[in-house]
């Protein structure tokens, strides 16, 4: 997938689409609360905040202050304050970081985000972004247009999740790049024993 993406005409009755977090699929968001993702010890609440630290490798206190925010739009903006330090080659390497910082998403939060994206079969998933035709896609008249490259992010992974919803032990790989470090640690492969995580909030009786 390169960074240069044709644009895509996706017909809105084979879609599913997300844009507020509050709507059915707006887990799908990086947005979204409640997906709470640790890795290497750090607590991080939003895909996004991952996302956006993973600009500053060079630039701890930047990476903590995104990640003390309690708001991911908040966390956003923190990142664009020091857009001047991003790092090198981020144009060619976003999509990557994107694809993992997804896959991070999912096998922290396993059963829900993953019962999440199976719900979404069939259908074609769209971000539906009226200001970005890169990452979503724009809805004109019964037609998205854009890249849609996190929707596709998210078909890809819902693929693999579904290849290995059964499993016990899955390992997340960082992408191949240069100086992928969080906290002055450089970013190494973590394996999560998704049996150990709860699912369901009905009554337990044991």
């Amino acid at each position: 997938m390169a960074n240069n993406l044709d644009i895509r005409l996706y017909n809105i009755e084979d879609c599913i689409s997300f844009r507020k977090t509050s709507e059915q699929f707006g887990g799908l968001s990086n947005m979204a609360p409640r997906y709470m993702i640790k890795l290497h010890g750090i607590e991080i609440l939003t895909s996004e905040a991952l996302y956006q630290a993973c600009r500053f490798p060079d630039y701890p206190e930047i990476q903590q202050e995104i990640f003390k925010q309690h708001s991911p739009m908040y966390a956003k903006d923190i990142s664009k304050k020091y857009l001047y330090l991003t790092r090198s080659n981020w144009e060619i390497d976003r999509i990557k970081i994107m694809r993992w910082a997804l896959r991070m998403k999912l096998v922290n939060n396993w059963y829900t985000f993953g019962s999440l994206l199976k719900s979404t079969c069939p259908k074609i998933i769209v971000e539906n972004s009226n200001k970005d035709a890169f990452w979503g896609a724009k809805l004109i008249d019964c037609y998205f247009e854009g890249a849609n490259v996190l929707g596709r992010l998210l078909m890809e992974l819902r693929e693999q999740y579904l290849a290995i919803e059964t499993k016990k032990f899955i390992t997340i790989k960082p992408p191949q790049i240069d100086n992928f470090k969080l906290i002055k640690r450089i970013i190494t492969p973590v394996t999560v024993d998704v049996s150990q995580q709860l699912y369901g909030l009905n009554e337990r009786i044991y």
